[in-house]
């Protein structure tokens, strides 16, 4: 498998087993100066067992987070237009040989009407996910580019979704620039499992049986001028430490290729799926304890990348992950095409099961609880802070000021427009607290955007 040497990640794995507490000491000191850290030393962290130490890894992950991000959390939904697929992935549900689901691709009208039902709730940022195969008649590009227009298309009273990120099968360098061209931002597509036979084994029929097409695709999105780019692992399928490596050295030939790392990294671990036996007990089932030590590990090492979390985990779990390192999540998913309108259709035709159940704003609720400013921001696409730009902001975690200050705008505009009154109370105290925060010229700023919110207008930024 290209960039992935799997001699030296198991190679390190046994050199760092037992890593002495000076190092260990060493690494993180070397972390929460916000830089990158080497394979060597995330192996380090992550061969690491102690209980009392660990807790010194969550801190520094809390830590360092808080340096890059501040307290905002964006939040967004998934939207899924089709789940047909040529593939047969041994753990997912839309695999080509399971009989137990129903198939359906949206239309556009479809897309459009599931993106107001959306809207409705709140939502202004949307992941679009595709089966890996078309509707008869259509390319994938093809489609992919129509239900992109549909999404951005709908409109609720003065709200319209302000980004769409894109989950698709790996295309040519064409077709990414054509996919480029519709508005997307972010292109995401997990390599799934980084251990070479295991990846075959998993993966025995269809295009994804091909790895280094899947992490070719990454450089070939790159060279089609899309610079921000998703990348993730499906925990479960293969050793946690490997895998972390794995993406880890997924990362490094990213940097030195393209100067650029992941916008994003995403830590799903294998849920029950219908018709799928393995996901009901995965090969190499990832601890809660693991699980933990994964995202805390991925944010010192990649201290600039905002990493993801589904509504797969449950909400203690995603809860808690917020303070190791999460900085984005999803709220209120349906995993299946028409799942937002059609409650019987999730149950026959999602992907997985979801363990996170509560409505958006019973999240934000939750985030505004536990003091994690709720964002909708969408402003570094329209500022073009993507790629090395957006890097340069967030190494030194210079891009916290305007993340928190959009991330204000966009409340108050979820607040105004589609809160329980309850919400509204608590989301408005935390608006002031954070204004009180803010030096005297952010706040005239701020107050001039809270201003236009009043008066009708709607997606400001900075």
């Amino acid at each position: 498998m290209k960039y992935i040497d799997q001699n030296i990640i198991n190679n390190l794995l046994v050199s760092e087993a037992k890593t002495d507490t000076a190092k260990l000491d060493s690494i993180l000191d070397k972390a929460k100066l916000l830089k990158r850290l080497s394979l060597r030393e995330s192996a380090a962290l992550l061969s690491v067992s102690d209980p009392a130490y660990i807790q010194k890894i969550f801190n520094t992950a809390s830590f360092v987070k808080d340096k890059i991000y501040g307290r905002r959390v964006v939040l967004f939904a998934p939207l899924y237009i089709s789940n047909l697929c040529r593939n047969s992935c041994l753990y997912c549900a839309f695999k080509s040989d399971n009989v137990s689901i129903k198939r359906k691709a949206l239309a556009p009208s479809e897309i459009k009407s599931q993106t107001e039902l959306l809207l409705r709730q709140g939502q202004k940022r949307i992941l679009m996910v595709c089966g890996e195969a078309a509707p008869q008649g259509k390319e994938n590009i093809d489609y992919y580019v129509e239900a992109v227009r549909a999404i951005y298309s709908a409109e609720v009273g003065k709200n319209k979704i302000k980004r769409v990120n894109v989950n698709c099968a790996p295309l040519s360098v064409e077709d990414f620039k054509k996919l480029k061209k519709s508005g997307i931002g972010t292109y995401q597509l997990f390599q799934e499992v980084y251990h070479h036979e295991t990846y075959l084994r998993m993966h025995p029929k269809g295009p994804k049986s091909d790895p280094d097409n899947r992490l070719d695709a990454i450089d070939r999105a790159f060279t089609a001028k899309i610079d921000d780019i998703g990348i993730g692992v499906l925990y479960g399928l293969y050793d946690y430490k490997f895998e972390t490596l794995g993406l880890l050295s997924h990362i490094e030939h990213m940097e030195k290729s393209f100067n650029v790392g992941p916008h994003t990294i995403s830590v799903p671990r294998i849920e029950p799926a219908e018709g799928v036996e393995m996901s009901l007990n995965p090969p190499y089932k990832l601890s809660d304890e693991e699980f933990k030590k994964v995202v805390a590990v991925l944010r010192l090492s990649v201290p600039y990348t905002g990493i993801i979390m589904s509504t797969r985990e449950s909400p203690k779990m995603r809860d808690l992950l917020l303070s190791l390192g999460v900085s984005q999540i999803s709220a209120a998913s349906r995993t299946s095409p028409g799942g937002y309108s059609d409650l019987e259709r999730e149950d026959a035709t999602g992907q997985f099961s979801l363990n996170d159940h509560r409505s958006l704003d019973e999240i934000v609720e939750t985030l505004i609880n536990h003091d994690y400013i709720p964002s909708f921001c969408a402003a570094c696409y329209r500022k073009e802070r993507t790629g090395e730009a957006f890097m340069q902001l967030a190494k030194p975690g210079t891009i916290k000021g305007k993340c928190s200050m959009n991330a204000l705008i966009t409340l108050k505009e979820y607040l105004d427009d589609f809160s329980s009154d309850k919400v509204k109370a608590i989301g408005h105290k935390m608006i002031e607290r954070y204004f009180r925060e803010l030096d005297k010229s952010d706040q005239e700023r701020l107050k001039l955007f809270f201003a236009h919110v009043d008066s009708g207008v709607r997606d400001e930024y900075v």
